[in-house]
């Protein structure tokens, strides 16, 4: 996949990605919330340290300098 996440982009959704795992941690007693919690942060995580988003390859959406269309 290309990359299409830039570094504010990317930066910005590792750390709300890092808060989201914290929350769902601190959701323990209500297991779905927090599991959707988790799921969500390491989505978040994981496009940061990719630097690609396929919700945005799928709009035709980049970030990255010098990757608009």
């Amino acid at each position: 996949m290309e990359k299409n996440v830039g570094t504010l982009d990317a930066v910005v959704r590792f750390i709300v990605g890092v808060g989201l795992l914290v929350l769902a941690l601190m959701l323990a007693g209500r297991p779905f919330l927090a599991l959707g919690t988790a799921v969500v942060g390491l989505l978040l995580i994981g496009t940061a340290a990719a630097r690609a988003c396929p919700l945005y390859a799928a709009l035709g959406l980049s970030t990255r300098r010098g990757t608009a269309e």
